[in-house]
């Protein structure tokens, strides 16, 4: 059998099996709208909040109503202390609380400073950030409105107190995800790890399949077997990475810093040490149910320790050093630098360097592995 041949055999393999198939482009294609599809609407607004009022001025019910008015946040009830506010946050009937303290507007108009206390649900960052970002910028307008009211009363001119109160202007301007949105935010690196997992797990059926039946990959030498098998899933990966990387990330509205052949160069190791790598997990099998079960269990730790979901610093340094034998880790963490934070090409060719050497370790492990399946069969035959 030619090497062509023998491409073409693969391609047949995989293509004929339903569960691989399923798996393969059924699960990418599924993933690709089922993971953002509850982020669509991704900015939050008019989150509710419940509010403390120690002071029941009119200058706190002023902030209360600036509060309101925010597009940000919206005020459904006054409660009388905090624990009751705890308890509509508990429950869900709120996601933030302000605090107005006593002597409010008093020590305001005195010119001390004042304490305002405010929080949120920190189970959803976004939903948090609104809630904060909403109520300080309630808060500094209540404090210009003090400000300038006290100036005017000091005879000074309303257009040299608007100036005063205006020295400093803020431009904030969102460097690595425009919209502040959920769906850029993780949509980058959660399709990575997507083709990581259906990659692995298509070749890990593949080669659990065929151990224990006769077919054309007993007469083949191991190397070549290998190596036809790597070509054949780099040529549906290949599509399936460009439609997630190409399409998916302009549907998205995914930041895009890197140029074609950038991440084309570094995907081609990514794909390559994931293919070996599920190629040396087969030979691990004979069931090819149980290469699922296990690679759907280390999904979500590798989700947590790729670093984009939850800050490394926070992770154990044991389980961030083990996790570096999975290519998804290096893997998202350079395409994200480069291709979404415009990082130059030497930031990441640490990561890339550790794909190809991590391709070359699998490389072994898979020939290693598949000679040792074909062994037991040929004497099993």
């Amino acid at each position: 059998m030619s090497f062509l041949q023998l491409i073409l055999a693969e391609l047949k393999a995989i293509l004929a099996d339903k569960t691989i198939v399923l798996t393969v482009f059924g699960g990418v294609l599924f993933y690709a709208i089922l993971y953002p599809l509850p982020y669509l609407n991704q900015v939050p607004t008019e989150q509710q909040l419940v509010v403390v009022d120690h002071d029941n001025s009119s200058l706190s019910r002023q902030l209360i109503r600036h509060a309101d008015a925010s597009a940000k946040i919206q005020v459904v009830a006054k409660v009388g202390s905090i624990d009751e506010a705890k308890s509509w946050i508990e429950t869900g009937m709120a996601h933030g609380l302000l605090v107005i303290p006593a002597d409010f507007r008093r020590n305001l108009l005195l010119g001390r400073g004042v304490t305002l206390s405010y929080g949120g649900d920190a189970s959803y960052f976004l939903i948090y950030s609104a809630v904060a970002e909403g109520l300080i910028a309630a808060g500094l307008d209540a404090g210009k409105n003090v400000q300038r009211s006290g100036l005017l009363a000091q005879g000074s001119g309303a257009q040299a107190a608007d100036k005063s109160l205006n020295v400093i202007k803020l431009n904030s301007i969102p460097a690595f995800n425009p919209s502040l949105g959920y769906t850029p935010y993780i949509v980058p690196g959660l399709f990575l790890l997507i083709l990581h997992q259906t990659l692995l797990i298509g070749t890990s059926i593949l080669g659990a399949s065929q151990w224990q039946q006769a077919g054309y990959w007993q007469q083949i030498n191991p190397l070549k077997l290998i190596c036809g098998r790597l070509v054949a899933f780099m040529l549906i990966y290949s599509l399936l990475t460009s439609f997630y990387v190409g399409y998916c990330y302009y549907w998205y509205d995914v930041s895009l810093q890197a140029s074609f052949g950038q991440v084309a160069l570094l995907l081609l190791p990514f794909l390559l040490a994931t293919t070996a790598a599920g190629i040396a997990f087969s030979s691990l099998f004979t069931r090819r149910d149980l290469p699922t079960q296990v690679l759907l269990l280390i999904s979500m730790p590798i989700l947590f320790v790729s670093g984009f979901v939850w800050p490394t610093a926070l992770i154990p340094e044991s389980v961030v050093a083990i996790s570096q034998i999975f290519p998804a880790v290096p893997g998202i963490m350079a395409m994200l630098e480069l291709n979404q934070m415009g990082a130059s090409w030497q930031s990441i060719m640490p990561q890339w360097l550790q794909l190809w050497g991590m391709t070359a370790i699998y490389f072994a492990l898979a020939w290693f592995g598949v000679n040792q399946r074909l062994a037991v069969a040929e004497e099993v035959g």
